[in-house]
């Protein structure tokens, strides 16, 4: 690049970055969107695709009802309309910590604790599972912060083109 050669194309690093995913339009009730997420060919071989939703019990229009989700409707959608739907990368990470790193970390600090004080293998499990439910308390209270403050909800980022998968 030459200095003094004006730039065409720069990256917007100010914009959060997104995780997204493929839905389709199943539902439209007013201004809110019901939608339903497309299952990608690689949910099938994931570790944890048995714990996910994706496979589960019941039939397939059970478990598709217990992953749709709202968008309010101000892009116009039409039911069967596949968009390209986001979350803040940020926000899944604060979902990740609230949810998982809370509740280790307390349960952990409370057995440490109990071990230090007590020196009792009774009283650590005791103070553990103590510090397990105080971690879930916080958890739960941090995820309704979370929904409240508008973090969780997914974005209409485009509609989705007939070759869009989630991976592109």
């Amino acid at each position: 690049m030459i200095v003094g050669e004006p730039v065409y194309s720069v990256t917007d690093f100010s914009a959060p970055a997104m995780v997204e995913g493929i839905a389709q339009v199943v539902e439209l009730d007013g201004k809110t969107a019901w939608l339903v997420p497309e299952q990608t060919t690689s949910c099938g071989s994931c570790a944890s695709a048995s714990a996910c939703g994706a496979k589960g019990i019941g039939t397939t229009a059970s478990r598709l009802e217990l992953r749709r989700f709202q968008l309010i409707n101000d892009a116009g959608l039409r039911v069967g309309e596949r968009v390209v739907v986001g979350i803040r990368e940020n926000a899944l990470l604060k979902a990740s910590i609230t949810a998982y790193a809370i509740p280790l970390a307390t349960l952990l600090s409370a057995g440490a604790l109990a071990q230090w004080a007590a020196g009792s293998d009774l009283v650590t499990i005791a103070a553990m599972c103590a510090g397990l439910a105080l971690g879930l308390v916080f958890a739960r209270m941090g995820a309704s912060r979370l929904l409240s403050r508008g973090d969780l909800a997914p974005r209409f980022i485009r509609r989705a083109g007939m070759g869009d998968t989630c991976n592109s």
